[in-house]
């Protein structure tokens, strides 16, 4: 029964009048990031390139790797290269402890783990609380940069992950893969 005061538009769907379902583009701006610990700072990279978080295990060393790339570990079958992103930043030498977790992420065809200080929790963000990054002398390019996310008195950095790790991927495209 179609009642005056109902919420539903009666007119026919494809009117301009009525609500439009959400489109792909809209999706892509509500954005779910995982929340991650690097010394003080806090990053975020998008939830859909994170496949596990484990805990931090000595992986076994390349020789003539670069600082920043630990090594490598088996995970199920798959040879995982980790990549400690505190020496990558250039950051203060870490103390691999407890806390310390390794982010495995899925960028492009490839399977990478990332060594943080700990991960706190996964954060939805509205487009309203990503900010757009100001141009910085730091260990960011601008296009490895999403935004800065504000969540209540929280600033996080988010990462583009995939943008951000080519260089280091192409370093290690040679992994041999299961």
């Amino acid at each position: 029964m179609n009642h005056p005061s109902s919420d539903r538009p009666a007119a026919p769907q494809d009117s301009a009048s009525t609500l439009q379902a959400p489109t792909a583009s809209d999706s892509a701006q509500v954005r779910e990031f995982l929340a991650f610990k690097l010394g003080s700072e806090e990053y975020g990279v998008n939830i859909l390139r994170v496949q596990e978080i484990r805990s931090f295990e000595k992986p076994t060393a390349l020789a003539n790797a670069p600082a920043d790339i630990l090594g490598v570990v088996n995970l199920r079958g798959i040879i995982v290269p980790i990549i400690d992103l505190r020496v990558r930043l250039k950051l203060a030498q870490a103390t691999y402890d407890a806390q310390t977790v390794v982010i495995v992420v899925n960028v492009g065809p490839r399977v990478v783990g990332l060594v943080v200080d700990g991960v706190s929790d996964v954060l939805t963000l509205q487009p309203e609380q990503m900010r757009p990054v100001p141009t910085l002398d730091s260990g960011f390019a601008s296009e490895h940069l999403l935004a800065l996310g504000s969540v209540d008195d929280r600033m996080l950095i988010l990462l583009d992950i995939e943008k951000y790790l080519a260089a280091a991927l192409g370093t290690v495209a040679d992994t041999p893969r299961a």
